[in-house]
């Protein structure tokens, strides 16, 4: 038995592959593995690393925060932001972090807008997220 598995974020269609199992971070049970079969649910996920297995092969995907669809066998991520681990350049996501906790600092000594912090926040947390998962694969 098989999955499908979608991976969207507002800017684009990340991944739709068929797939033996997924195992993700959500926001209130820690990781979480689908299998075929699995019961339906919806779900929060947190930051963090998505790993999905194919042909016996693992692979790895950096989500962001967003919610989680499981319907029969097709799991469906949706996410603000996700990038495969191949992808990651180590010192463009080092770059970007730098430049999002200066704007956050900036933010905030401005008493800039909550919602704008929060997604000064997100940029700068998703770009350390990178950074941790894609040194850690190639270690």
């Amino acid at each position: 038995m098989s999955l499908i598995l979608e991976i969207v974020t507002p800017e684009r269609k990340v991944l739709s592959e068929t797939i033996e199992h997924v195992v993700l971070p959500t926001e209130e049970g820690g990781e979480i593995d689908i299998l075929p079969g699995h019961a339906p649910l919806m779900a929060l996920i947190e930051p963090g690393q998505l790993q999905y297995f194919k042909d016996g092969k693992s692979e790895s995907i950096a989500i962001d925060k967003g919610f989680i669809q499981v319907m029969a066998d097709r799991v469906m991520v949706l996410s603000e932001a996700a990038i495969e681990v191949d992808l990651i350049d180590v010192n463009a996501a080092a770059n970007a972090q730098k430049r999002a906790e200066e704007a956050l600092k900036e933010a905030k000594d401005s008493g800039e807008d909550p919602e704008v912090l929060e997604e000064l926040e997100t940029k700068a947390r998703f770009a350390v997220l990178q950074k941790i998962i894609a040194e850690s694969k190639h270690h």
